[in-house]
């Protein structure tokens, strides 16, 4: 409210403070003489004040002022007094803003994360604002990448996306490379010693007798084997290789032609090349002395694995450390460690202090899996096969210690180092490369189930050894196990399935969808169910998307876009943001992906349900609504990774960068299309020409959905046009195809079945009853004249009981055979 100048304060003032009503009222009228109040006049908050506490306008004509101030005041604020209330009080309420009362609102959801170090969902808090530094434990380059490790970089993509384009993170992804370990050394120098072996083209009788070295060292590995199905393994391996052998012995048996021996000692290296190759390193592996070997494999499989990576549409790594070139920052790592009284040297080798380390009041070892600390088995095979020798563990203080660089024996590579030429110990390597990037703690580090306990212990212990800190990670995410068809995924099973082979069966979206209604923490299991689940979602979703956009592509002007909602679409809507809700609660919680998943599907569901009414009732839905929902689940599934490009609306049609462009282009021809194909048909059932609706039907079925575009056609309404993946399209037709023919079959069958009865009845029928019980000499012995039995095989006369059932059959087959005597005089089947 605007108020008077600031001189006619202190007047005012004074006047508020005189207690006596006539007085306050005489020395307002003398200050209001001195003053216009009523041409341009604002009320001040001291006029109200002083209005306040005035019962009523004087009745004195000398204090006309203060008489006129009162009825001009009073109108201005536009109130009547209220029932004991002063004069003008209510007034003064309506002139002025009611005191705001902020929403009680809720608490916001905290995205928490399953935390290995403390074994439940903590609250995720960044140490470093909205940045994010992230580890992950890399492959260990020397095979082919398999569907073991498609379950940890899938489900880390899906975390990091989520993280990064949901939750605003800004995340740095770090990944490494291990291309130096136990396994490259082993693989590459049996790889080298083999093709050394292929190329010397030894005479048969060499060949076989190498075999046989080899088949016997083998033997001995095979009776230290526990491991049922390993051992299984091994003896289908040493099987085969035997009867590989036999044809080529028998070939030098009998001195059969060169060309005859050599093939079949081609067959034989082939079939015993990893046997061969094994004694070939236990007996010349140290001889190996080319270190081009060991980096040549890694970086072939290396390769291989980004290839994968990307057919899989995983994220790139911001950075990618190698082992091989962290070599002089491993060095220092381990030194420092030593330093800090953690680590000692022995014979070359330099090792972890677990006790020392243990019981410094500051330290813990053991943080994720205390309960395996000790596990000899485990920690053996977390040193590696090169380095488990009596002499090795015999130079440990403690059988718990590990080892931090390794001093090189013959036939592996080596750097040097201040304890001699060695190479670095498989947990330090993460260690170094890690802290070199992401310093003394980062924010998360993730790895596979697995890597639990040593490696994982082993690294937290050793950079925490080297910070002289206790939190070098602050959250540990490990992604679950991955079995196929319900067992472990091992080569001794013969399930051992590679990404290339998945990725023949099922598309990288197909893969990730199933990966996506799974937890990311708990054991998935790949198998056909798994992936017909995914399957099915995919073409749910899809059906959604290309059902919205036929509605988006019926033609509405500018103003048409916008339709007045009903109660169904305020009912949609409102699910709409119920359902963002669960979402964002369910991404929240641990980023649940499964329940994502699972709200989404009903929320489409309820989109169907509310096209099918509108569609019943031949109403257009609501276009602006429909696209929205649309929009968001495409969003959804854009950060998820399920949608590999940029896509506009729903799933990308065509090949990778033609999706865009694709279905603005050729939508309006196929619309010209499906519109003069419809007119046709209608001319066609009008004209009554049967050749034309085929036609029309082939168009349909068999010609566009090579192209990729299905039609369909509903009965009182346009014809819809949808683009679809045509390798979908064709499996739909086979599979339609295939529903036929079995609803064909049993037709066929039940007419079949039909028929025989039929044929069976009639049979029946023709027999007169007189003679339907002759046949049976096997039951009955003697019959009356009508054909009745009387007698049982032995001569005993029929009971009463058993005449009576035997006289009702005879009367239901005279009824019968009468019916057929009439069938023939009436000209029917004989």
């Amino acid at each position: 409210m605007a108020g008077c100048s600031g001189e006619q304060a202190p007047a005012y003032t004074s006047i508020l403070g005189i207690s006596d009503e006539a007085t306050k009222v005489r020395a307002l009228n003398e200050h209001l003489s001195t003053r216009s109040y009523i041409h341009g006049y604002s009320l001040s908050q001291a006029d109200v004040d002083v209005f306040r506490q005035l019962s009523a306008p004087p009745t004195d004509t000398q204090l006309f002022h203060v008489a006129r101030w009162f009825r001009h005041v009073e109108a201005v604020l536009g109130g009547v007094r209220g029932i004991g209330e002063p004069h003008g009080l209510q007034a003064s309420k309506g002139r002025r803003q009611p005191q705001w009362s902020p929403p009680t609102g809720s608490e916001p959801c905290k995205l928490r994360l399953y935390n290995s170090l403390t074994r439940n969902k903590d609250v995720f808090i960044p140490q470093n604002g909205n940045r994010v530094t992230w580890y992950c434990c890399g492959p260990t380059v020397y095979d082919a990448s398999h569907m073991g490790h498609a379950r940890s970089y899938i489900s880390f993509d899906i975390l990091r996306r989520v993280l990064r384009d949901y939750f605003k993170f800004d995340v740095f992804y770090c990944m490494n490379i291990t291309d130096i370990d136990d396994k490259i050394i082993k693989r590459a120098r049996q790889n080298c010693l083999f093709e050394r072996y292929r190329e010397r083209r030894l005479p048969a009788t060499q060949l076989l007798e190498d075999i046989h070295a080899a088949l016997k060292s083998f033997s001995g590995k095979l009776d230290e084997t526990t491991d049922p199905d390993k051992k299984q393994m091994l003896e289908r391996m040493q099987l085969a290789v035997q009867l590989a052998a036999a044809p080529l012995e028998e070939a030098v048996r009998s001195n059969l032609a060169a060309e005859d021996i050599a093939r079949r000692a081609q067959v034989l290296l082939e079939e015993a090349k990893d046997l061969l190759s094994d004694w070939l390193d236990s007996t010349l592996g140290s001889e190996v002395t080319d270190n081009s070997i060991f980096s040549k494999l890694p970086k072939f499989w290396e390769a291989e694995f980004h290839k994968d990576m990307e057919a899989l549409n995983v994220l790139p790594p911001d950075v990618l450390t190698r082992v091989s070139e962290y070599v002089p920052e491993i060095v220092n790592f381990v030194q420092k460690i030593v330093d800090n009284g953690y680590g000692y040297a022995s014979n070359g080798s330099v090792y972890f202090d677990t006790a020392k380390f243990a019981a410094s009041e500051r330290h813990s070892y053991g943080k994720l899996v205390p309960e395996a600390v000790g596990d000899q088995k485990a920690l053996q095979e977390g040193e590696g096969d090169l380095s488990i020798s009596a002499d090795r563990l015999s130079e440990k203080r403690s059988p718990s210690d590990f080892a931090l660089w390794k001093a090189s024996k013959p036939g592996e590579p080596s750097w040097p180092c201040p304890w001699g030429k060695g190479r670095p110990g498989w947990h330090i390597e993460c260690s170094a490369m890690a802290g070199t990037l992401l310093g003394a703690s980062m924010d998360i580090h993730g790895g596979g189930f697995d890597l639990r306990f040593p490696h994982h212990d082993n690294e937290l212990a050793q950079s925490e050894a080297y910070f002289e800190n206790d939190c070098w990670v602050r959250y540990f995410l490990h992604t679950g196990h991955l079995t196929i068809a319900g067992c472990k995924m091992s080569k001794s099973l013969k399930n051992f399935i590679t990404i290339k082979d998945a990725l023949k069966k099922h598309s990288a979206r197909q893969l990730r969808l199933a990966f996506l209604m799974h937890s990311w923490k708990d054991t998935l299991d790949y198998s056909s169910n798994t992936m017909e689940s995914a399957l099915q979602f995919e073409k749910f979703m899809n059906e959604f998307f290309l059902n919205v956009k036929d509605v988006l592509r019926a033609p509405v002007d500018i103003t048409g876009q916008f339709e007045k909602w009903e109660e169904e679409e305020a009912e949609l809507n409102e699910s709409f943001y119920s359902k963002k809700a669960a979402v964002h609660a369910a991404l929240c919680d641990n980023i649940d992906t499964r329940t994502v998943l699972e709200e989404m599907r009903a929320l489409v569901s309820q989109c169907n349900l509310y096209m099918a009414a509108r569609k019943a009732a031949r109403r257009r839905p609501n276009r602006a609504l429909l696209e929205t929902v649309a929009l968001y689940l495409t969003h959804m599934l854009r950060i998820f990774g399920a949608i590999e490009e940029e896509s506009s609306l729903g799933f990308p049609v065509g090949g990778p960068g033609t999706s865009l462009n694709l279905e603005s282009t050729v939508m309006p021809y196929l619309q010209v299309l499906s519109e003069f194909r419809e007119g046709v048909r209608k001319i066609a059932r009008e004209k009554k020409v049967p050749e034309v609706l085929q036609l029309s039907d082939a168009l349909r079925d068999d010609v566009l959905p090579e192209l990729g575009v299905r039609l369909e056609d509903h009965e009182g309404l346009p014809t819809v046009v949808k683009l679809v993946d045509r390798e979908m399209l064709l499996k739909e037709r086979e599979e339609k195809k295939r529903v036929e023919e079995e609803k064909r079959k049993k037709k066929e069958e039940a007419a079949k079945r039909k028929q025989e009865q039929e044929a069976a009845k009639l049979a029946k029928m023709k027999i007169p009853p007189s003679e339907m019980f002759l046949s049976e000499s096997d039951k009955y012995s003697k019959f009356d004249e009508n054909g009745l039995p009387t007698h049982d095989t032995e001569g005993k006369e029929l009971s009463k009981g058993q005449a009576k059932k035997l006289k009702k059959l005879f009367e239901a087959q005279e009824k019968l055979h009468k019916e057929y005597l009439q069938m023939v005089q009436n000209g029917g089947p004989e």
